[in-house]
């Protein structure tokens, strides 16, 4: 079943790569037809299998020869292998079919946030409510858990840029931040927004020390938190609650 799953994530993995080039444009993700953005010829549906076509065509369009950027096969291998991962670790579940909709999600996030440095909130504000419909027998966590996951979530990070804000004058987050850990908490209750925050503030500081080393100490360039928050997020879903545990366990005396 997890090549099922894997096969039916690639396909999934196709459409999340329409939602992060037409997101932020604000166009449906649904008509017209995907078309090559060089000269405008509707992609012809043999062209169209995941990771097989880019492979087949070597990374080009057929018509024009124009680029296909290498995000295209990354979002629809990773959307395969989480999708394959879900159903290895909770089986052909409820659970496994909400975890796995909370990745599809965060792989649109991450992308789109790296491009354009927003996090749409047709994604993050929906997926509020959904994660605590969720909490309702299928994500693993109880109601309570998830309500005080969306106010740990969102108050935390409000709180942060508030008093950021406060002490220097400037944003440093933006609201799309707090709402994607709003929804974030929906789905894991606290402990995966704790688990959440910890690995993205790791993940992101050694990642903005990466970029000042490679920019020659310039402290002004702007790191989306957004990809960060996802890390964390699919960290927890898969290996947080166990990492939790055995972290606790080795803090008792």
């Amino acid at each position: 079943m997890e090549w099922v799953a894997f096969v039916f994530g690639l396909i999934v993995g196709s459409f999340l790569n329409v939602c992060i080039h037409r997101l932020p444009l604000s166009q449906s993700v649904v008509h017209p037809r995907s078309a090559c953005p060089g000269c405008s010829r509707p992609i012809r549906a043999y062209d169209n299998i995941p990771v097989v076509s880019y492979l087949a065509l070597r990374g080009r369009c057929r018509d024009c020869g124009m680029r296909i950027p290498w995000r295209y096969p990354l979002v629809e291998l990773l959307s395969g292998a989480f999708a394959a991962l879900a159903v290895v670790k909770f089986g052909l579940s409820g659970q496994a079919a909400v975890v796995y909709l909370l990745v599809a999600a965060l792989l649109v996030v991450t992308f789109i946030d790296i491009d354009h440095r927003i996090i749409p909130d047709v994604i993050s504000l929906p997926g509020i409510p959904i994660g605590l419909a969720a909490s309702f027998g299928l994500s693993g966590v109880s109601p309570l858990q998830s309500l005080i996951g969306i106010l740990a979530g969102g108050g935390s990070l409000f709180l942060v840029a508030w008093g950021y804000q406060l002490a220097t004058g400037r944003e440093g987050m933006g609201g799309g931040d707090i709402k994607l850990l709003a929804m974030i908490g929906a789905f894991f209750g606290w402990p995966g927004v704790l688990f959440t925050v910890f690995t993205a503030s790791l993940t992101g500081t050694l990642a903005g020390l990466a970029v000042i080393l490679r920019q020659r100490g310039d402290m002004k360039l702007a790191v989306p938190f957004g990809p960060f928050l996802a890390i964390g997020a699919i960290g927890y879903a898969f290996i947080g609650p166990e990492t939790l545990a055995w972290y606790l366990k080795w803090m008792r005396p």
